[in-house]
């Protein structure tokens, strides 16, 4: 089981393919703490600045109290945070902004999340950093992008799926438009943002810098709109729109222009995925099912044809599919060579064979001893996988750390916390 606090020896133990990379976190909750996340699994060194407790005020990410709780701190906490150092920081004063720019000077990566103009008023905004750091990297992500007239505004994974276009195409054509559980808006941001680092660092590399030794080269700042992370996801439909002005509609648990690819419902009211829109699939799930008169037709061999016969396929997969159950289900797809699965919930993957031994459930322990799993770390590398080296800390956990290797010595630690700084 992982340490939640591990000694400052321990932070490179394992290495990675990101050993080296020094990344500053000034966000919270989802896009821009999930991308730095990702960072440090493959082994980037990920100072995560937060608010210092005040009064009534907690302080912190407001992400340490969201979804379930365990001992007042939210089990989402232990992931999001993972691999991170902590610190404390009030970037309103003085001393705060001079500690957080000397962190800049030592950091090739800074990735932020606040709404644009927020950090310019603190006075770190891209050109006193740039200044400061001219290899620098910084990652900005914010619901409309840095530029535009709607730049200022907030803005959420659920608002940029909305208006990114998911949430037009998805759920029920009789219903309103549906939401997925989770915040898809902002962990697709998070992905665009880390491709975007990396380029970037590409770039800054091949100019004349490196991660692993001397700096160099030239920075640049990534801009990560949601919105269009969102947008970027919306396959085809641009360009049947400007071509045929064919608006995408929702279809329920069917994709369309696509037969067959829906969910099933079987004999013991379990939900089945079966996706048989290969031609050759196609073929290989009608014998599967008994329906050699189908897999014969000619007019189904393509799927434009397949298209207009929807229903048709759709009742005849369903009339089979609901005579058995969900496993002799999977089982029969599975000899037939045909793409298929159970609708999972979390408790169906965690007894999952498939997923366990791929490594996919850690089982690591919260700061108290409580056992907690933790999904594993993806994607596989082969020479320098990701890791997780310690669960999301306390408030500050690494204060005294980070600001030792800054120069500050004890009591000049102490004399920033009696001042409210960290």
């Amino acid at each position: 089981m992982s340490s939640p606090n591990p000694s400052p020896d321990s932070r490179a133990a394992a290495g990675g393919a990101l050993h080296g990379l020094r990344v500053l976190e000034l966000g919270s909750l989802i896009a821009g703490p999930f991308a730095t996340r990702l960072l440090a699994e493959f082994g980037a060194d990920v100072v995560k600045v937060e608010t210092p407790a005040r009064g009534a005020d907690p302080g912190g990410d407001p992400l340490r109290s969201w979804r379930q709780l365990h001992h007042g701190t939210s089990l989402w906490w232990a992931a999001q945070a993972r691999n991170k150092r902590c610190i404390t920081l009030d970037l309103k004063s003085a001393a705060g902004r001079d500690i957080a720019l000397r962190l800049v000077r030592r950091c090739d990566v800074v990735v932020e999340n606040m709404r644009p103009g927020v950090l310019e008023k603190l006075g770190l905004g891209w050109e006193p950093l740039h200044e400061a750091n001219p290899s620098l990297v910084m990652v900005r992500i914010s619901g409309f992008g840095q530029t535009g007239p709607l730049r200022s505004q907030p803005g959420f994974g659920a608002v940029a799926e909305s208006m990114g276009g998911m949430r037009y195409v998805t759920g029920d054509p009789a219903h309103p438009p549906m939401r997925s559980n989770l915040s898809l808006g902002d962990s697709i941001a998070a992905l665009h943002a880390v491709m975007g680092a990396l380029m970037a660092l590409r770039h800054r590399d091949a100019t004349g810098g490196r991660f692993d030794g001397e700096r160099g080269g030239e920075g640049q700042v990534v801009d990560v709109a949601l919105t269009e992370s969102v947008f970027n996801m919306m396959e085809s439909t641009l360009m049947e729109y400007s071509v045929g002005g064919t608006v995408r509609e929702r279809c329920g648990s069917s994709i369309a222009g696509i037969v067959p690819s829906n969910v099933y419902r079987s004999a013991g009211g379990e939900w089945v995925q079966i996706s048989g829109n290969g031609d050759a699939i196609f073929r290989r799930l009608m014998l599967a099912i008994g329906r050699d008169d189908l897999a014969a037709r000619g007019d189904l061999a393509a799927n434009p044809g397949r298209i207009r016969a929807a229903a048709e396929i759709d009742q005849a997969i369903q009339q089979w599919v609901g005579a058995h159950e969900a496993t002799r289900v999977v089982q029969a797809m599975r000899e037939a060579d045909v793409p298929a699965g159970r609708i999972y919930s979390i408790a169906d993957i965690c007894a999952d064979e498939q997923f366990r031994a791929r490594g996919m459930i850690e089982r690591h322990a919260l700061e108290d001893g409580t056992p907690v799993d933790l999904p594993g770390v993806v994607p596989r590398l082969g020479r320098t996988p990701g890791a997780t080296r310690w669960l999301g800390p306390r408030l500050g956990a690494h204060n005294e750390q980070v600001l030792a290797e800054l120069g500050f010595d004890a009591n000049a630690i102490a004399a920033l916390r009696r001042d409210g700084v960290i």
